[in-house]
């Protein structure tokens, strides 16, 4: 199978995030140290999961507007990749979290907002399980992924803002970009962002097509 510019620009991304993390050098903070190269891997892995679940969300708009069975698929397709990477957050969330708060969970809101967002994608994937009839399940869960989304985005960005926590940029604290985003973490933060998204949008490209794959198999069986 050829691949085109644009998988070819996601491999040598993540692979100049991984080499380029683990090698270059980083600067020396407090508590932080070694473990600042987390931030190549945990948030663009987060930044990805929101702009794939925004792609999931606006292609239920589409299939409610327009009813078309590859819409739905998209969508759906969409949303368990971004749950992959929302999950993949988490894990490397929690590695992060043990050696710079001193435990993998410390009930800090973004972290528990994190979860509750991942729990309601989970219900979004039962109920999709729930519906024999093809027409009402996508038209349901394209309802239900619209508000999921909705729900999600206070949940991360707005309600750790107000109060207390950890995370920098939220409950007072300062972001990394107020104190500590330099040249050399900048360099590879943002190809780290750009790879890890382009390598969710391969992965819903790919599992698309096998899903119109099996469909017109089975409808053709």
């Amino acid at each position: 199978m050829k691949l085109t510019w644009w998988k070819w620009l996601t491999i040598a991304l993540l692979l100049y995030t991984v080499v380029g993390g683990m090698l270059t050098e980083v600067p020396r903070l407090a508590i932080l140290n070694e473990t600042i190269r987390n931030l190549y891997f945990h948030v663009p892995m987060w930044f990805g999961m929101i702009l794939i679940l925004l792609v999931s969300v606006i292609y239920s708009i589409k299939y409610l507007r327009n009813p078309l069975s590859r819409h739905d698929i998209i969508a759906h397709e969409a949303a368990k990749v971004g749950i992959l990477f929302g999950v993949l957050g988490i894990i490397t969330g929690m590695e992060w979290a043990r050696f710079t708060w001193g435990e993998f969970w410390s009930n800090d809101p973004k972290q528990n907002g994190s979860a509750i967002g991942l729990l309601i994608y989970f219900a979004y994937l039962i109920l999709r399980g729930s519906f024999q009839d093809h027409q009402q399940r996508a038209r349901i869960s394209a309802v239900y992924n619209i508000f999921a989304f909705a729900a999600l985005i206070p949940l991360l960005f707005i309600l750790p803002r107000l109060t207390d926590s950890l995370h920098p940029g939220n409950g007072g604290n300062p972001g990394f970009n107020a104190y500590d985003l330099d040249s050399r973490l900048r360099a590879v933060f943002y190809p780290a962002v750009l790879g890890w998204t382009l390598l969710g949008v391969w992965m819903v490209h790919l599992r698309t097509r096998l899903e119109v794959l099996k469909q017109r198999f089975y409808e053709n069986a």
